[in-house]
């Protein structure tokens, strides 16, 4: 447990429980009232927008809808990026060609672009939280599929997976027993860069108009504020909280990130240690000269 990491459970912790439980405390968002733009006050404690509606409860629906958009993309890429990655690396010859083609090609492509791309032609109707996740994993599994496939490749060759294949286990036990708790920390830095990834993907699409419809989520309540100008009319009460919302959880996100790097990369670990020595011979060394 270190400072940066302890902050990032904290902030992560927090937002996924206002995400929970806030819904269930609030009223309904959508319930319009007769004053617009009103700022905060002991009753409505972010305000209301132009139409009167409870900011404070649209924040914590629309953080529901983001952490589920998040969990979904994260999953969904993980699992595409452990198949492509860790089944085609172990597999070899022409299936670890196929996948590694097929992985360079997506690496190309450029992410958000054709993420716009196709979130423009499918149908504003069937444009749901699912159609969403599916876009934006599709666009995000492939540099963690190159990752994966080294690591693979660097512990098919060590000697307990190799008496177990001349064992003659199965492929499927292969991997998971000897293979995949080796890159369990590598896969957990993954699924959390995708998160971080499909957070600030779905808020940008739903920025632009572009997200899933029928659905509240933190981009969308960007949307909306900036289409009711919100910020011309120095309503921060509106924009400020989603946004600030976003800043906070992808910080978590990335603090948790940069600490299963330490646990991934023995360098970086080592080198917080070195620091933390001297930094104890220093203070040793000042109370011996007082």
């Amino acid at each position: 447990m270190t400072p940066w990491l302890a902050l990032g459970l904290a902030l992560v912790g927090g937002t996924v429980l206002f995400g929970l439980v806030g819904p269930l405390l609030v009223g309904d968002p959508d319930t319009i009232r007769d004053v617009g733009l009103q700022g905060p006050t002991g009753e409505l404690w972010l305000g209301t927008t132009q139409t009167g509606q409870d900011v404070f409860a649209q924040l914590a629906h629309a953080t529901r809808g983001s952490l589920q958009i998040g969990l979904l993309v994260g999953v969904l890429a993980t699992v595409l990026s452990a198949f492509f990655g860790i089944y085609g690396a172990y597999l070899g010859g022409a299936a670890d060609e196929a996948f590694s083609l097929l992985t360079n090609v997506f690496l190309v492509i450029p992410g958000l672009p054709l993420v716009i791309v196709i979130s423009g032609f499918v149908p504003r109707e069937s444009r749901g939280l699912w159609t969403i996740a599916v876009v934006l994993a599709l666009t995000s599994w492939a540099a963690s599929a190159r990752v994966l496939r080294a690591q693979t490749l660097s512990v098919r060759q060590r000697e307990y997976v190799a008496a177990s294949r001349l064992a003659g286990e199965r492929s499927w036990r292969v991997i998971v027993v000897e293979i995949l708790p080796n890159l369990l920390p590598v896969l957990a830095s993954q699924f959390v860069f995708a998160v971080i990834a499909a957070v600030l993907g779905e808020a940008g699409l739903s920025f632009l108009g572009l997200g899933a419809s029928g659905s509240s989520t933190l981009g969308t309540m960007l949307f909306y504020a900036q289409n009711g100008f919100a910020l011309p009319l120095g309503a921060w009460w509106w924009f400020a909280p989603p946004g600030l919302l976003i800043a906070l959880f992808g910080t978590g996100l990335s603090l948790i990130n940069f600490s299963i790097d330490e646990i991934v990369n023995p360098k970086l670990k080592n080198a917080r240690l070195h620091r933390r020595r001297a930094r104890q011979a220093a203070k040793a060394a000042r109370r011996e000269q007082r």
